[in-house]
């Protein structure tokens, strides 16, 4: 973390010391995964393998101009058909070893497909040695992290043992790779606590959603000394803390007797729980004294007087749980707003308490930056040391783990450079591929979906969470949104139709001119019932059998089986009287 201004312009010197240093490491990623499969097989860079082949010295330099002239933008499908070779029956070792970077990868990363599509793999590989790393925080952490898994690939060698590779969520598999926890440590690691953190091992191993963020409440209200929670998501925090005030006298009285709760889908993991809590009757004692008064402002504040952080990601859609964390946590806990990057790679970290939308590039990964008002093409490409503070890019990754050129197709708009070391410093915008489609020209980004509906919060009420979809009751179509609120709608809710209507037509010129028209109708908004997103993620859990707690809500949907889950939960809907349209359309 850093409070010093960041440099709105490069000096001399730290521009040659940025271009030193990105051009350092894509020497040492070139070097390291210039004899991979996808290298070697990939048509699109054949006419980069035909250049390395001519250079006579291969100097660093003649190495990064052939990279520069001859290696195009990639997206997912260049690299589906060679990380396909994984899920083969039978996988053999010398189908995928050396696929993408040296060596077999440690664990297969699958994206979330929160977005509809279907969800990408990616193998991660191991590029360190020695000891595993140190766990960073010096005192006691809520970490709130999963040791589950989708399934187990047997790679098949000369030997008789095959090696298992996982397929997980990048967290957790990140989480197992810094500690060295491969599965085969599984019986040893599950008996286990990390040093400096609350939670045994085994309550990674809980895939219930609920009874998972119930059991890490636990183990938490029975460290008094607590100082930090870190997660991924905001509203893991929130379901946390939800899930925890409903079952307040259960989790005391576990506290109490130092016996684990009777929780759903937990039998195989008890044994290893139950030696972790013992009975502390003046802890429970202290709690019931406090009591669950969530209406309190700064009410985690009294159950940890030691409290000094929460870690996890609160940009983009997130940033509408904000008011609920400060109003639970109190002005003195601080929010940390975790990083910026996806399954592919980490792009950023967090660079400011004070200001949470803003990332520090990390040095692990080789970034180009395509200027959006530009076509895609790799002669468009802007290097770190030649951003321009205030204009907005795509990032384009050229990363360890085997990718080049990768489009993540992620917008940031560069705030400036770290003092310090130059190093460029982001905001995240939106995904640059994210539209809801309505009609033939009119289509709207995540990010104006929620700067629309964020506009009618002070009509509305503060809102929890929400999602949009295209509302097709009545004729002519419109955007449709579900939104969960964190108390009943103010008097004066229904004025929030036209206040979103009006941003919109703002912010969107082909929303206002459609509008205009009355070739698309006006947004609907229709309140879910408290709780909802909370069981979304439950639900969604239990249908895919990924890892609790990486589950998020879209900012749009589009499968019916979603949308007609949501209607069912519809407990209200703002009627704008002037519009028979929607008067007369039912939830």
């Amino acid at each position: 973390m850093s409070s010093q201004t960041p440099l709105a312009i490069l000096s001399p010197d730290l521009q040659i010391q940025l271009k030193e240093r990105t051009e350092g490491l894509l020497n040492e990623i070139i070097n390291t995964n210039l004899q991979t499969r996808f290298v070697q097989e990939y048509d699109g860079l054949r006419k980069f393998r035909d250049g390395i082949k001519l250079l006579k010295d291969r100097s660093a330099h003649e190495v990064q101009e052939c990279y520069h002239d001859s290696v195009p933008l990639t997206n997912y499908g260049a690299y589906e058909p060679f990380i396909s070779k994984f899920l083969a029956e039978p996988c053999r070792e010398e189908d995928v070893k050396d696929l993408l970077s040296p060596g077999l990868p440690f664990f297969i990363a699958k994206s979330s497909g929160t977005a509809g599509k279907a969800a990408k793999l990616f193998p991660k590989y191991r590029h360190f040695a020695g000891a595993p790393s140190r766990n960073r925080f010096t005192a006691k952490t809520c970490h709130i992290l999963a040791m589950t898994y989708l399934r187990v690939i047997d790679v098949l060698g000369n030997e008789e043992n095959p090696t298992k590779v996982i397929m997980t969520t990048v967290t957790s598999g990140m989480m197992r790779m810094q500690h060295d926890m491969g599965i085969e440590k599984d019986s040893d690691a599950i008996k286990i606590t990390l040093p400096n953190t609350t939670c045994p091992i085994a309550v990674g191993h809980i895939r219930n959603y609920r009874s998972y963020l119930l059991m890490h409440a636990l183990f938490a209200l029975a460290e008094e000394k607590l100082t930090s929670f870190n997660m991924t998501f905001s509203t893991i925090f929130l379901d946390l803390i939800m899930f925890m005030e409903a079952e307040w006298p259960t989790l005391l009285s576990s506290i109490e007797n130092g016996t684990i709760p009777e929780l759903e889908e937990t039998n195989h993991v008890r044994e290893y729980l139950e030696p972790k809590l013992l009975p502390n009757p003046s802890r429970a004692q202290k709690l019931r004294e406090i009591g669950k008064f969530k209406a309190d402002p700064g009410w985690l504040s009294k159950i940890w007087p030691e409290l000094k952080q929460v870690v996890c990601i609160v940009t983009g859609l997130f940033a509408t749980t904000l008011p609920k964390m400060r109003h639970c946590l109190g002005p003195e806990v601080l929010i940390n707003s975790c990083y910026i990057g996806a399954s592919e790679a980490l792009v950023g970290v967090s660079h400011s308490f004070t200001d949470l939308n803003l990332f520090k590039v990390t040095a692990k990964e080789f970034i180009e930056y395509l200027d959006i008002t530009k076509c895609a093409s790799p002669e468009n490409l802007v290097p770190a040391w030649e951003l321009e503070t205030g204009r907005r890019y795509e990032v384009i990754l050229t990363t360890r783990d085997g990718l080049w050129r990768y489009r993540l197709e992620d917008i940031i708009e560069v705030a400036g450079f770290d003092p310090g070391d130059g190093m460029p410093l982001l905001r995240y915008v939106e995904r640059s591929n994210r539209e809801l489609r309505l009609s033939a020209g009119v289509s709207i980004t995540e990010a104006q979906l929620i700067e629309g509906i964020l506009a009618g919060e002070k009509s509305l009420g503060k809102i929890n969470e929400f999602t949009v979809v295209i509302d097709e009751r009545a004729s002519p179509r419109r955007f449709g949104y579900f939104v969960e609120l964190y108390d009943a709608p103010k008097p004066n809710a229904h004025l929030v139709l036209h206040e979103v209507r009006d941003e919109l037509r703002r912010i969107n010129d082909n929303v206002d001119l459609n509008l205009s028209n009355k070739t698309i109708g006006e947004p609907t908004i229709r309140i879910l019932k408290p709780g909802t997103f909370s069981e979304y993620r439950q639900w969604r859990v239990g249908i895919a059998r990924t890892a609790a707690g990486q589950t998020k809500v879209p900012v749009f949907v589009t499968d019916d089986v979603t949308k007609e889950w949501l209607k069912e939960r519809v407990i209200h809907e703002l009627l704008d009287l002037a519009d028979d349209s929607v008067v007369h359309a039912t939830a």
